[in-house]
């Protein structure tokens, strides 16, 4: 795909959901379906949902654990480790309506699994 197709989706968010059954620490221990649930209810709820606009996703493992719960925007690839609903709320009304990445959530990068 070249640097002038436009793309489907302005932004797309991944939440990963994943669940682990042999005691590792994993995304769905930590809200990660309330935090899905919420974001996306927020895009619809704001009119930002739908092409050229933002679709939210649930995901697997995104290898992030460390991190968790984790969410990420593409195309800008931007990681976030997230605690609460606030914190959900800023994502959507900072980076997803208005293109500002929100710092203070930023997975850091060397948390892998």
């Amino acid at each position: 795909m070249s640097e002038t197709t436009p793309q489907y989706y302005q932004r797309h968010i991944f939440f990963c959901l994943n669940e682990r059954t042999n005691g590792e620490n994993c995304c769905a221990q930590h809200g990660a379906q309330q935090a899905f649930e919420h974001c996306k209810a927020l895009v619809k709820q704001q009119g930002l949902a739908g092409a050229g606009k933002v679709r939210v996703n649930k995901s697997g493992c995104l290898d992030r654990c460390a991190g968790g719960p984790i969410a990420v925007v593409y195309p800008e690839g931007i990681w976030y480790s997230y605690v609460d609903i606030a914190d959900i709320e800023e994502i959507v009304e900072s980076h997803l309506k208005n293109g500002v990445v929100v710092e203070r959530l930023l997975t850091p990068p060397e948390l892998g699994r």
